[in-house]
C-alpha cells in the first residue's frame, strides 16, 4: 500500500492520487457547497471528498460506474450521491454559486443583463419534385 500526504489538508491517504482527484484548493471551494451529513442517521461510509473523487473519475475518464477502481468508494455509493444531488438540485446550486463568483471576479455583475440566442439553420438536400424521385417498383 502506498501512502501520500496532502500538506494543505493535513490528511493521510492510503492510495496514489488519480489525475481526476480534487486538488486541495478545489476541495476548499466545494466543501462548503455540499450538503452536510444528515443528523441522527447512519454515518457516511466514505469521506465525501473521496465520493467526489469517484464521481470525478467517471466524468473525466468516461468509464462506466461499475468500472470505478477498487481503491475509490464503491460504484453504487458514488452513483447514489451523484443521482441524489442531481435530483435535489445540489449540482445546480454548485454551478450557480461558482458561476456567480466567477462573474464577480471578472468585474461583472453577478447576473448577466442581456442574453443572445442564436440558431443555426441546416440545409437539407432538396428534391426537385417528381422528376428527381425514384420510380416505383413493379
Amino acid at each position: 500500500m502506498i501512502f501520500y500526504f496532502s500538506y494543505e489538508a493535513n490528511i493521510m491517504r492510503d492510495r496514489m492520487p488519480y489525475s481526476s482527484d480534487l486538488s486541495d484548493r478545489e476541495w476548499q471551494i466545494l466543501e462548503p457547497l455540499l450538503p452536510p451529513e444528515k443528523p441522527g442517521g447512519r454515518h457516511r461510509a466514505y469521506p465525501i471528498r473521496e465520493i467526489l473523487n469517484a464521481i470525478q473519475y467517471v466524468l473525466r475518464s468516461g468509464c462506466a460506474w461499475r468500472a470505478i477502481p477498487h481503491d475509490l468508494p464503491h460504484w453504487e455509493t458514488a452513483y447514489h450521491y451523484f443521482q441524489r444531488w442531481k435530483k435535489d438540485g445540489t449540482w445546480q446550486q454548485i454551478h450557480d454559486q461558482l458561476h456567480t463568483e466567477l462573474r464577480l471576479r471578472m468585474g461583472r455583475e453577478s447576473q448577466p443583463s442581456a442574453a443572445i440566442i442564436d440558431s443555426q439553420s441546416v440545409k437539407t438536400t432538396e428534391k426537385g419534385g417528381f422528376t428527381v424521385t425514384m420510380e416505383q417498383r413493379k
